[in-house]
């Protein structure tokens, strides 16, 4: 196999997890449950000394085969240290589950928890992690800023940044002679042309469709503390009309409700889209894909008229359990995984780095040829609303944007709905 297929299919195996990862928000079952209060908790510092003794790290299954060797190379330069690897899931809603039993049980078996973006702010919350304030605080300035307020809740870091993702415009560049700068152009040369597919099904992905507009547009679903919701405004309902008029007039067809990441690559792939709103995995794969081959590119959103570009970032972080052990031990390991040298190795293997330095290394350029626009789209990225109920809220924007989309609620009865649901889900914690 040569180099650039096996790096293809790399890419497609672990951004392919990664998007799994994003389109789950996670079960609702374990709201308002356990662990504490996040001001019980201690405070984990890194140390001058080598790491020494057991270091256990919980996460998803390894399927990009990457982590492991991470370990046994973090092991070899410290000899003191015997860092290894327990698997969890490949499903994200799995991983949680198992991780929220562990935590609840007070377990001492994970010393690091690899932790969906999601799910900090919830663990958190929860008394479940150690605080991390001091360790992002020695580092802060590698990292993309966009990726630090994933691990902030309640004036502290929880965790560190580990991995990221954020999403692509794809365009077919035989049909795109000017790339839009704005949603409305992209509706509007969407419906002059094959239309404009993005993630409809009633589910997490449209939830991060949603916010990526409504964000765009300056609105937001809570207020700045996450005590109460906002999405009773009229940046909601005017993006949420947009969204409506799309499909009812042609830019988006109506086959987009049951469109997830996979569905809607399928649909670009096979030449029945314009433009194409996804995960940088399917760059790669579309590379393979006969029908566009050759004619298609990728871009960082654009603006929504009256307002900026923004994504809505995926990934995960590291935390230490505040039932470790070996907290010193596992702050070594999180700042070697997170290191500089690391971070190219897994930028390499197609996991989006949270170190921007990172994006310029020639070595990651010459694999990643999207690496720029990749680095653009984490940079402009926002967070999902960090709040210990993220699930709740998730699934009252996802319902609600669906049954205004499918013609089941007008707008404003959709956009109501959605502001009572978030209040119910907030007063649940």
């Amino acid at each position: 196999m040569s180099a650039l297929k096996q790096g293809t299919a790399i890419l497609a195996t672990v951004l392919l997890s990664a998007l799994v990862a994003v389109g789950c928000g996670g079960s609702d079952d374990d709201k308002g449950s356990g662990g504490g209060k996040t001001g019980d908790t201690s405070k984990v510092k890194t140390s001058d000394d080598a790491p020494k003794g057991d270091i256990t790290m919980c996460m998803g299954k390894d399927t990009g085969g990457v982590h492991k060797p991470a370990l046994a190379k973090f092991n070899d330069e410290n000899p003191g240290a015997n860092a290894t690897l327990v698997e969890l899931p490949e499903s994200a809603d799995e991983q949680r589950t198992q991780l929220v039993q562990r935590l609840k049980a007070k377990s001492k078996e994970c010393d690091v928890l690899a932790l969906d973006v999601v799910w900090t702010a919830e663990f958190a919350a929860q008394g479940w992690l150690a605080d991390a304030s001091d360790i992002v605080a020695d580092r802060e300035d590698e990292f993309i800023a966009s990726t630090l307020d994933t691990v902030r809740y309640d004036g502290k870091e929880w965790a560190v940044p580990f991995n990221s993702n954020a999403g692509f415009l794809y365009y077919r560049t035989d049909q795109v002679d000017e790339v839009p700068a704005t949603w409305q152009d992209a509706y509007a040369q969407g419906k002059a042309g094959d239309g404009l597919v993005y993630q409809g099904s009633r589910y997490e992905g449209l939830t991060v469709h949603f916010l990526e507009l409504l964000y765009a547009r300056g609105g937001d679903v809570l207020n700045e503390d996450g005590t109460k919701s906002t999405a009773d405004s009229d940046e909601t309902r005017e993006v949420l009309q947009f969204m409506v008029d799309g499909i009812k007039d042609g830019s988006v067809p109506r086959s987009v409700l049951t469109m997830k990441e996979e569905e809607a690559r399928r649909a670009f792939e096979n030449g029945s889209a314009t433009f194409m709103r996804n995960w940088p995995y399917a760059y790669t794969l579309g590379q393979e894909a006969p029908a566009i081959k050759g004619k298609f590119d990728v871009t960082a959103f654009p603006k929504f008229e009256g307002g900026e570009s923004a994504s809505v970032l995926g990934g995960y972080n590291l935390a230490v359990s505040e039932y470790s052990d070996n907290p010193s031990g596992a702050a070594a390991a999180i700042n070697f995984l997170t290191g500089e040298e690391q971070q190219i190795t897994y930028m390499k293997a197609a996991t989006p780095s949270v170190l921007t330095s990172v994006y310029s290394d020639a070595s990651v350029e010459k694999a990643l040829p999207f690496a720029a626009n990749l680095l653009s789209a984490i940079e402009q990225g926002r967070s999902r609303p960090v709040s210990p109920v993220y699930p709740q809220i998730s699934e009252a924007i996802s319902t609600n944007v669906y049954e205004a989309l499918s013609g089941d609620a007008s707008v404003d009865e959709a956009v109501t709905k959605m502001q009572s649901d978030i209040e119910k889900a907030l007063a649940t914690f």
